[in-house]
């Protein structure tokens, strides 16, 4: 049976939910590497935390309606989810301007 991922909209993410997902130094890497707005393999995430720490990162990012994980086999791809920049376009801009910058 395949794996199913809830994708919360992100219209249906409260803000303070989003600034919460944003607020950890970890998942600001893993923004960092999607700023690239490329699906990237979870392998690609090197962000100085075990992998069952990551994977609760990664699943905060989901719930928010950042993150947009496919499933293929047992490999997990990972990219930004445009909608949210839809909806909250001035905050993400910045995260991803000074995540560059720092």
């Amino acid at each position: 049976m395949a794996r199913h991922l809830d994708h919360p909209d992100p219209r249906d993410v409260p803000l303070a939910r989003l600034l919460s997902a944003l607020g950890d130094p970890a998942r600001l890497r893993i923004m960092a590497v999607l700023a690239d707005r490329a699906e990237h393999p979870r392998g690609d995430f090197e962000v100085g935390v075990g992998p069952s720490t990551l994977s609760h990162h990664m699943k905060t990012l989901r719930e928010a309606g950042l993150t947009w994980h496919r499933l293929e086999g047992t490999r997990c791809f990972v990219s930004l989810r445009e909608e949210a920049f839809r909806c909250f376009p001035d905050v993400l801009e910045s995260v991803l301007a000074a995540n560059e910058t720092s």
